[in-house]
């Protein structure tokens, strides 16, 4: 009886790309990598909660201003962007040793339910956190349609 082993159907792709038969050696390699524009990407973290009254949107931006951020709802799809350039020169800080904080930009997308005020939007940025709260439509009462003997 043969013995079945996961990655061996795979070992061909992986020692074709140079990476071996470690099929987690992928991954690895993906974040080796650095980016090969000059922006780097990030997705800022976000929660989501939900009241009786309102949705609220929590994202985390720390060291980003409201200057910075871009906050647009368009047919039911609210998304925040933002493009960060760095414009601090090697003469006022020195030589860089290393150098993670750059240049960067992100964009999130969240689908607004339909119960959702898209003109009962506010947003608020405080200490590194953003919050956007947005009101829900007041709930109308089914109508109850009388129906006539003809």
């Amino acid at each position: 009886m043969k013995t079945l082993t996961l990655y061996n159907s795979l070992s061909p792709l992986f020692r074709s790309s140079g990476l071996g038969s470690d099929p987690y050696a992928v991954f690895e390699r993906l974040f080796d990598v650095a980016p090969s524009s000059g922006y780097d990407t990030r997705s800022p973290v976000a929660d989501i909660s939900e009241s009786e009254s309102s949705y609220l949107i929590e994202v985390e931006l720390p060291g980003l201003s409201e200057k910075e951020l871009k906050l647009e709802m368009k047919e039911g799809i609210l998304s925040l962007s933002t493009a960060v350039k760095d414009e601090d020169s090697q003469e006022k800080r020195g030589t860089w040793l290393r150098r993670e904080r750059r240049e960067f930009r992100f964009a999130r997308s969240f689908l607004i339910p339909e119960d959702a005020d898209g003109e009962g939007i506010e947003a608020k940025l405080k200490d590194g956190l953003l919050a956007v709260s947005i009101s829900k439509k007041p709930a109308t009462a089914p109508r109850i349609v009388p129906v006539k003997v003809a």
